[in-house]
């Protein structure tokens, strides 16, 4: 991989990519660092990238691998035990201070937030692919590996569980009432 390859990768996704890791991972240090090993193992596979995928979707995937491996070492360092992250049903939970952005967001966004980190590892995922970095249902299916009914699925159950969540939060005082916009934006 030539330099001005690299480069123009870098300066066309990296804001998107470390977006999708900051919502993932809910702490810029840990984004930043989860960044890095990303452009790292960009540098290493371009080789085979083989076009087969658009170069986004590549790159997301390869952020997803990153993550989930991050979240894999946290589980194990925190259990001290080896035994297998069932990514599936596990949640994704960082006890992290948000990042600036974050915690610049409206009430009713950083409840969105709280209620997302709720929801199972390929839920949270498919609604920050789907709806923070505005990924089509099958750019979303190319990333995870997935067929787009497994995407379709998973974001309902998702949508449906956030809902639960966000319905059981009292209104008053400006707080979120309307979950049904999620629901809405599906289709």
């Amino acid at each position: 991989m030539n330099d001005s390859v690299f480069h123009r990768l870098y300066e066309q996704y990296h804001q998107d990519v470390f977006k999708f890791l900051i919502y993932l991972t809910r702490d810029r240090d840990h984004a930043e660092d989860l960044m890095h090993e990303v452009y790292v193992r960009v540098l290493r596979a371009y080789v085979g990238f083989e076009g087969k995928s658009s170069e986004k979707t590549w790159l997301f995937s390869i952020a997803k691998n990153v993550a989930i491996d991050h979240f894999r070492k946290n589980t194990v360092r925190k259990k001290h035990l080896f035994d297998k992250f069932d990514w599936e049903k596990s949640e994704l939970v960082s006890t992290g201070i948000l990042p600036d952005e974050l915690v610049t967001l409206s009430e009713e966004m950083q409840e969105l937030l709280q209620a997302l980190n709720t929801c199972t590892g390929d839920q949270k995922m498919v609604i920050i692919m789907r709806y923070f970095q505005d990924l089509s249902i099958a750019e979303t299916a190319e990333i995870l590996g997935w067929t787009e009914g497994k995407v379709k699925t998973t974001q309902h159950r998702a949508i449906k569980a956030l809902q639960k969540k966000l319905n059981a939060l009292p209104t008053e005082g400006g707080k979120l009432n309307d979950p049904q916009k999620l629901e809405r934006q599906q289709d």
